[in-house]
């Protein structure tokens, strides 16, 4: 293997993880004709509530006895799924972009879970419809229909990484926010309508599994709850394929492709018991 600076290593196997971000490996491995596949993902917005309106409603009282309490929401809207992802009690919504021009945001909650705003991705799953226009990209469509939707939530925020934003009862009645409540979000968020940031397939279907999701958990649909977009890097919209037994790709000997970025796992855990598998692999070569 060869660095870009020009230093080489020698070695029997090499094992491919890198994140479900690296765009520029995917390119890469697409310029140099090496096989990879697009997958199904999930894209969507980060919603924030005050973590004391999440603990009423789902411990029906409020107690310093009792940890900030998560939730975990699905429904099926127009035969697609909505879905919580990556939910943080006492959390805190972060930048995620991996490139200039773009909005991602992400979710984290401090070991204390001390923070007083409760977050969740809430995300839908992507089609082969959605990223059609994208088709010309080859195996890397569904990374250029996410890609467009991240440099629209840039654009619509302003810049500096300001994320567009809208209160959630707004969201689903169709309404600009006339303002915006508090926000984890250090670089700040910026009113504008998310039905021109997101895509209208999209757009409607989390409208439709708020309603839904302020069924299932009465108090949830409020305007006390700010939506911010964009939440798009679930997993990966890329796969590097591998024979399912030897976890090798199908062109190149001993490349073991592996985790998240190869589209074998779907977070830590699952991505280190993946990276367990490969090394037995390469163990016994």
């Amino acid at each position: 293997m060869r660095t870009a600076d020009g230093e080489t290593f020698d070695g029997e196997a090499v094992i491919l993880a890198t994140g479900h971000s690296a765009r520029d490996i995917f390119t890469l491995l697409h310029d140099k004709h090496i096989l990879i596949e697009a997958k199904p993902f999930a894209l969507g917005v980060r919603i924030e509530h005050p973590q004391e309106l999440i603990d009423r409603i789902q411990y029906r009282t409020l107690s310093p006895f009792l940890p900030p309490a998560a939730y975990s929401l699905v429904e099926q809207v127009d035969h697609r799924g909505v879905f919580s992802f990556c939910m943080c009690p006492g959390g805190i919504i972060a930048p995620a972009a991996t490139a200039e021009g773009e909005v991602v945001v992400n979710g984290w909650s401090p070991s204390r879970r001390n923070n007083p705003y409760a977050n969740s991705g809430i995300v839908v799953s992507v089609g082969e419809k959605d990223i059609a226009p994208w088709n010309n990209k080859g195996p890397l469509a569904g990374l250029a229909f996410q890609q467009s939707v991240e440099q629209k939530a840039f654009t619509a925020g302003g810049g500096q990484f300001v994320a567009p934003a809208q209160r959630m009862a707004d969201f689903v009645a169709g309404r600009v926010s006339a303002d915006l409540p508090s926000c984890s979000y250090l670089p700040g968020i910026h009113s504008v309508s998310l039905e021109k940031v997101l895509p209208r397939t999209i757009f409607e279907d989390l409208r439709g599994g708020f309603k839904a999701f302020g069924e299932k958990m009465r108090g949830y649909l409020t305007n006390e709850a700010v939506i911010v977009a964009t939440e798009s890097r679930t997993s990966s919209p890329v796969r590097i394929p591998r024979d399912p037994e030897t976890l090798r790709h199908p062109q190149i000997r001993n490349l073991f492709p592996c985790g998240e970025g190869a589209g074998y796992a779907g977070g830590i855990i699952s991505a280190a018991m993946d990276g367990e598998r490969v090394a037995d692999q390469v163990a016994d070569l």
